[in-house]
């Protein structure tokens, strides 16, 4: 991700790369493992494990090679310009996928809901409530709790904005060439990222453990946990990635007029936390 951009050569072009094939493989490993999984089989755990370092191990390699091509001064601004539209279409990606998770939610809610539960369908299931969160007709599903927004998601949702305001203190910095102040609000970004994974790891087992809330607790477990465990992993990932560009920072990398890398960091971290205010409304408090 471009932090030296020249005029020449016109634009950049790699030689063919192993990493690509590389990738696949552990993803492909990853995919299998987690079908798997989810279906029972013991050993699918160890796959899901290997296929997730593989494909760490290669992404490190990978991003590796991109930023010594960006040190070397290889990038011109028509690469630049490329990573900017290939950062805002993967952005947009996610947002089709958080919007499919969401639209789930709202159609289970505001459609199934009340068709299952209107007169036509009461010879089928007799016993159906139409109400949310619902356990399914004469309690098909196990009984559970539901999860409010008090304290842990209110918790979170101030970390999350907090750490907006951090990551944008240290993007204003850089382009004032206050290098120590942005190492500040980019380290202390990290670490809210981190502190919200581990705040949502204690609710989920809060969760599991004492209001029996699982994955398989009908279509409001389901949900709850595609949609906050998906954005967990999301927060996991933009923590990694802005720790990334932290430890680059350090070492110098970025000047005041060329840094996409700490940008684009910076873009899927606003876009996490636009997510989680969405979800933290729909999820927790509707």
């Amino acid at each position: 991700m471009s932090s030296t951009t020249t005029q020449a050569p016109y634009y950049y072009v790699p030689e063919p790369s192993r990493h690509p094939v590389r990738a696949s493989i552990g993803l492909l490993a990853f995919g299998l493992g987690m079908s798997q999984w989810v279906n029972g089989h013991d050993w699918a755990g160890y796959l899901t494990l290997a296929g997730t370092l593989w494909t760490l191990f290669v992404l490190y390699q990978w991003f590796g090679d991109a930023i010594r091509e960006s040190e070397s001064g290889l990038n011109s601004v028509n690469v630049d310009v490329s990573y900017r539209w290939s950062m805002s279409w993967f952005i947009f990606s996610e947002i089709m996928f958080f919007g499919a998770f969401f639209s789930a939610l709202f159609y289970a809610r505001s459609i199934a809901m009340p068709w299952l539960g209107d007169i036509d369908n009461q010879l089928i299931w007799p016993n159906f409530a139409a109400s949310w969160p619902n356990a399914g007709p004469g309690g098909l599903v196990t009984k559970f709790q539901t999860m409010g927004p008090w304290p842990i998601p209110t918790i979170n949702t101030a970390i999350l904005l907090t750490s907006g305001l951090t990551v944008t203190w240290a993007h204003h910095a850089l382009r004032e060439n206050h290098r120590k102040q942005a190492i500040t609000g980019l380290a202390l970004t990290v670490a809210l990222g981190f502190i919200f994974v581990c705040f949502q790891v204690y609710e989920y087992v809060h969760a599991y453990s004492e209001l029996n809330l699982k994955l398989t607790s009908g279509i409001y477990g389901s949900t709850f946990f595609m949609l906050t465990g998906f954005h967990g992993f999301h927060v996991t990932l933009g923590a990694i990635m802005l720790a990334v560009v932290l430890r680059r920072l350090i070492k110098g990398h970025f000047t005041a007029d060329n840094h996409f890398g700490f940008e684009g960091a910076a873009w899927y971290w606003h876009f996490v936390d636009v997510v989680w205010l969405g979800l933290y409304l729909v999820v927790y408090w509707m």
